[in-house]
């Protein structure tokens, strides 16, 4: 496997995203399996409306089981507290200040699933992440933003 089909994520993005797919082999595959039996019993499945709802949902399981099992087979664990130095990698924490508004606004960079802007986590794959990728502290980083150009300073990096 190349390094391109790796997928950086914490070990509590594996953990979370392992528990979901247990849940849904577990619960979700034989509740849905007992849903399309019963609904096959009430006859005439062109019409029954239960039976093609259960079909959909076991359609939408069985796409999310495949879909969880290929970033599980992809994951490259990272533990962030091993990390350390002043370059900006997966797993940092980063305190940037905006050059227009002298605001300061800190994220730290973690996988696409893991992301939450509310909770300041900025997916890898972001603009703005993948434009501070290498920086260090004092360094400035410009990206292009869907309101338009931004330029922030480095104000610091961490690892915790």
């Amino acid at each position: 496997m190349s390094q391109m089909d790796k997928l950086p994520m914490t070990a509590g993005s594996y953990a979370a995203i392992e528990e979901e797919l247990k849940h849904l082999k577990t619960v979700e595959r034989p509740t849905i399996i007992k849903a399309i039996s019963e609904a096959r019993e009430h006859g005439d499945l062109s019409e029954n409306a239960e039976y093609h709802a259960a079909k959909e949902r076991q359609g939408w399981i069985e796409s999310r089981v495949l879909e969880l099992s290929d970033k599980l087979r992809r994951a490259e664990v990272i533990d962030v507290s091993k990390l350390s130095g002043d370059t900006v990698k997966f797993g940092a924490t980063v305190m940037l200040i905006d050059e227009d508004t002298d605001e300061k606004i800190t994220y730290q960079i973690v996988g696409a699933d893991e992301s939450d802007i509310k909770k300041r986590k900025l997916s890898i794959t972001a603009p703005l992440a993948r434009a501070m990728i290498g920086k260090k502290k004092g360094d400035q980083v410009e990206f292009a933003s869907p309101g338009g150009s931004k330029a922030y300073e480095i104000v610091s990096v961490k690892f915790v």
